[in-house]
C-alpha cells in the first residue's frame, strides 16, 4: 500500500475525528442536562411524597358508602389507557427499546389497550410490537412544565370520566441510580383505598371538596413526577451512550493511526533501501 493508502487512512481519521468531536460535545451537554433534571427531581420528590401521604389520610378517613369513579375497581371490561413515556430525541441507547418491549410485556390483549406517546422517537418503537397510538405529545421540554402535564392529565381525565376506559396506567422509567434504571407501571386511577390510617382528621370545608382538589393536584403531580424520572433516565441513557460512543471512536483512531504510522514507515524502510541500492550500483 503506497501513498494512496495513506490518503484513504488520512481521511477515514478526519472522519471519525469529526465523529469523535460530536459525541464528546453531545456527552457534555447530556451530562448538563442531566444534572438539572436530577436537581428537580429531587426537589418534586418531596412534594409528591407530601400530596401522597395527604391522599393516603384523606381516602381513609372515607365513609363505607363513599362513592366516586375513582375508587370504582369494578371496571375489567373497559379499556385500559397506557401513558408511555418515551424520549423527543434518539441516540439514548435503549431508553426507548425497553419503554416499549417492557409495555408489550404487560399487556395480554393489545384490542383493550389504548396507547398514548409521550415523546416522537417512542412512536416507531411501540407501533414495531403491534400497538396503535390514540395520542402523541411531542417536543416535551426537559424540565417538564405545568401546561404540559395539564395536556396530558385534561385528556387522561375525560377519557376515564367519560367511560372511554376504565383505567389509566403510566409506564416510565424509573431513575434509582447512575447505573440502575427500571421500567415500571404504574396504576394513575383508580385508586386502591387504604383502610389503616395513623390518626383521624377533621375536614373543612367538607370532605369530597377537599378531596376531589387533592386528587386533582396529585394525579398531576404524579403524571410530573414520571415525567422527571423518565427525563433523568434519558439522558443518563445518553451520557452513557455517547460516553461509549468517544471511547469507541478514540479505539478506531488509535488502530488508524498505528495503521498509519507502519505503512509510513514501511515506505520510508523502502525508500531507504532504494537509494542505499542506488548508491551501490554506482560503485
Amino acid at each position: 500500500m503506497g501513498s494512496a493508502g495513506l490518503i484513504d487512512i488520512k481521511r477515514r481519521i478526519k472522519s471519525v475525528e469529526s465523529t469523535r468531536k460530536i459525541t464528546k460535545a453531545m456527552n457534555l451537554v447530556a451530562t448538563s442536562k442531566l444534572r438539572k433534571a436530577r436537581k428537580e427531581l429531587n426537589d418534586n420528590e418531596d412534594y409528591y411524597n407530601l400530596c401522597e401521604e395527604i391522599v393516603h389520610n384523606l381516602v381513609a378517613t372515607l365513609p363505607e358508602d363513599f362513592e366516586s369513579p375513582f375508587f370504582n375497581t369494578n371496571s375489567n371490561d373497559l379499556d385500559k389507557l397506557y401513558i408511555v413515556m418515551a424520549s423527543d430525541t434518539g441516540l439514548c441507547g435503549g431508553f426507548n427499546g425497553n419503554v416499549a418491549s417492557s409495555l408489550n410485556e404487560v399487556i395480554d390483549n393489545k384490542s383493550t389497550a389504548r396507547i398514548v406517546v409521550v415523546g416522537s422517537k417512542g412512536i416507531s418503537y411501540i407501533k414495531k410490537h403491534g400497538f396503535d397510538t390514540i395520542r402523541e405529545y411531542v417536543d416535551i421540554h426537559d424540565i417538564p412544565t405545568v401546561k404540559e402535564v395539564r395536556a396530558i392529565y385534561d385528556d387522561a381525565i375525560y377519557m376515564f370520566k367519560s367511560g372511554e376506559v376504565g383505567e389509566v396506567n403510566i409506564v416510565y422509567t424509573e431513575f434509582k441510580s447512575a447505573i440502575k434504571q427500571e421500567v415500571k407501571v404504574e396504576r394513575l386511577f383508580p385508586i386502591e383505598i387504604n383502610s389503616e390510617v395513623s390518626e383521624q382528621f377533621l375536614v373543612e370545608p367538607s370532605l369530597e371538596e377537599v378531596l376531589n382538589s387533592s386528587l386533582d393536584i396529585y394525579f398531576k403531580c404524579k403524571i410530573r413526577r414520571a415525567m422527571l424520572h423518565s427525563k433523568v433516565s434519558e439522558q443518563n441513557a445518553r451520557m452513557t451512550a455517547m460516553d461509549g460512543a468517544t471511547q469507541n471512536a478514540n479505539d478506531i483512531l488509535q488502530s488508524l493511526n498505528l495503521k498509519y504510522n507502519r505503512i509510513r514507515q514501511g515506505m520510508i524502510t523502502q525508500e531507504i533501501s532504494e537509494i542505499v541500492g542506488g548508491a551501490e550500483a554506482q560503485k
